[in-house]
C-alpha cells in the first residue's frame, strides 16, 4: 500500500491511497470469507461454495465493494494515526479505480486547524464605567416597595389611575362578540396599558356597580387580522376598586424584610448588591472587548465541517430548550414560518466566530499551560460542597461525567480570563 498526503484550504487534507494487486487479491478473499454463508450453488452445501466456483459463475467483482469497504477502513484508520492527523468529522472517500489490478481511493477529510496565534497579551482595552448612582439605588428600594405593596379596597370614590380593579367587560365587533373579548371579574391594574390604547383611559372616574360602555378602535397592528383596525364596543361592570399604599421607607420596613435592623443597612446592602451587579457587567463587556481584539489579531481557517457541527449542537439545544416546555421544534417552525436550513443560514456566520473564538482560547490555554492542577480542581469541588453544606463524597455522589467536564472547563474559564486580563490592559 503507498498513500500521500495534500493539504487544501479550510483546514482539509486529502488522503490518496494506492492498494497493490497482492493486497487486492488478499482483501478480495477476506471478502470472500466474510460473505460466503450467502452463497448457495446446486452440488455444494450452504456456505461451503469455493473461491473459484463464485468467481467462474459470477465474476470476482461481486466481492470488490466489501474488499473495498475492508480496505479504507483498515488504510485510512492506520493513516489518520501515523500521521496524527487530528480529524474532526468522517471522511469523503472517493474510489478512482476498482479493478483486477488493484484499488485507488482518495479520502477528504477536515481536520483542526493549525494556525499561528496572533497578540494576546499587551492590548489595550477601554474600561467600562462602574459607578453606580443614588437615583439607581432608590430606584430598587421603591421596586422592594412596590413588591410589599398593600392594596386597600376603595368604597368612596370612582376609579383613579393606579388603582387595581375588578370588572366585566364584553366586546363586539358590529354588534358580534369575538373571540377573547369577553371576561368575568378581570383583574387590572389602571394604567398599566394591559388593553389596547384608550381602553383603560375610559375606566378612570367609574364607580363600583357602574355599567358603562368603552368605545375603541384595534391598531393596523394588532395580532388579529379580523380585528385589525375595527371600531369595537366594551360592555363593562366595575365591582371592586383597591389603591395601592407603599410602605414607608424606614427602619421597620428594612426590619420587616427579615435581615436588617436599619434603614441604612438595607439601603448599604442594596448599593452594594447593585455595585456587584455594575462590576459583573462591566467585566463582561471589557471581556467581550478583550476577546474581539484577540479575535481581529488571529486568522483561522476553520473546515466547514466544525462550523456543521456547532449548527448542529444549537439546533439540537434549541430542540431539547422546548420539549422542556412541552413544545415541538415542528410547530416552532410552522409558527416562525421558517424552515432548519433557513436556520442554519442565520446561524451560521455567529456559528463561525463561536467555533474560531473556542480553538483560539483552547490554542491559549495550552500554550500558557493554564490547564488546572488536580490540587485546583479538588479545591473549587471543596468550596462548592462547603457552600452546598455537605461533604466532597456527599456533594459528588450523584454527578456523572458531563458535570465533573462542566466544573473543569469553568476552572479553565476562570485561569484564563484571569491571565488575559493580568496581561492586558484595561484603563
Amino acid at each position: 500500500m503507498e498513500y500521500s498526503i495534500q493539504k487544501l484550504e479550510k483546514s482539509r487534507v486529502e488522503i490518496a491511497v494506492s492498494v497493490d494487486k497482492a493486497e487486492w487479491k488478499d482483501l478480495i478473499q477476506q471478502a470472500f470469507i466474510k460473505n460466503k454463508s450467502r452463497f448457495s450453488i446446486e452440488g455444494f452445501r450452504p456456505g461451503k461454495v469455493p473461491f473459484g466456483v463464485l468467481a467462474k459463475r459470477y465474476g470476482e467483482e461481486i466481492f470488490y465493494e466489501d474488499a473495498a469497504d475492508l480496505a479504507i477502513g483498515k488504510h485510512y484508520g492506520d493513516i489518520v494515526e501515523k500521521e496524527k492527523l487530528n480529524v474532526v468529522a468522517r471522511p469523503d472517500v472517493d474510489i478512482n479505480v476498482i479493478d483486477a489490478d488493484g484499488l485507488k481511493f482518495v479520502c477528504t477529510v477536515a481536520v483542526y486547524p493549525e494556525f499561528e496565534l496572533g497578540a494576546y497579551t499587551g492590548l489595550k482595552i477601554k474600561k467600562v464605567a462602574r459607578r453606580v448612582k443614588k437615583e439607581d439605588v432608590t430606584a430598587e428600594i421603591d421596586r422592594e416597595r412596590e413588591a410589599n405593596a398593600r392594596f386597600i379596597d376603595v368604597t368612596d370614590r370612582a376609579v383613579q389611575e393606579g388603582d387595581m380593579i375588578e370588572f366585566d367587560y364584553s366586546g363586539s365587533v358590529d354588534g358580534v362578540k369575538f373571540d377573547g373579548g369577553t371576561a368575568e371579574k378581570y383583574t387590572l391594574t389602571v394604567g398599566s396599558k394591559q388593553f389596547i390604547p384608550g381602553f383603560e383611559d375610559q375606566l378612570v372616574g367609574k364607580k363600583i356597580g357602574e355599567k358603562f360602555d368603552v368605545n375603541v378602535t384595534f391598531p393596523e397592528d394588532y395580532h388579529a387580522e379580523d380585528l385589525k383596525g375595527k371600531a369595537a364596543k366594551f360592555e363593562c361592570l366595575i365591582h371592586t376598586i383597591k389603591y395601592k399604599e407603599l410602605p414607608v421607607a424606614d427602619d421597620e420596613f428594612a426590619k420587616d424584610l427579615g435581615e436588617f435592623d436599619t434603614f441604612k443597612e438595607y439601603e448599604a446592602s442594596v448599593k452594594a448588591r447593585l455595585q456587584k451587579k455594575a462590576d459583573d457587567e462591566a467585566t463582561a463587556k471589557e471581556d467581550e472587548a478583550l476577546l474581539k481584539a484577540i479575535m481581529d489579531a488571529t486568522s483561522v481557517e476553520l473546515p466547514d465541517a466544525m462550523i456543521e457541527d456547532e449548527l448542529d449542537r444549537q439546533l439540537e439545544g434549541m430542540k431539547a430548550s422546548m420539549s422542556r416546555y412541552g413544545l415541538k421544534f415542528e410547530d416552532y417552525l410552522k409558527y416562525m414560518n421558517t424552515t432548519v436550513d433557513d436556520i442554519r443560514k442565520e446561524r451560521r456566520a455567529q456559528a463561525e466566530a463561536d467555533c474560531k473564538t473556542g480553538v483560539v482560547l483552547e490554542a491559549i490555554v495550552k500554550k500558557e499551560n493554564l490547564i488546572p492542577t488536580k490540587e485546583e480542581f479538588e479545591a473549587e469541588l471543596k468550596k462548592q460542597a462547603d457552600e452546598a453544606g455537605k461533604s466532597v463524597e456527599e456533594y459528588t455522589k450523584d454527578w456523572d461525567e458531563y458535570r465533573y467536564n462542566y466544573t473543569m472547563n469553568k476552572l479553565v474559564d476562570d485561569k484564563l480570563f484571569k491571565f488575559l486580563r493580568e496581561n492586558n490592559e484595561i484603563a
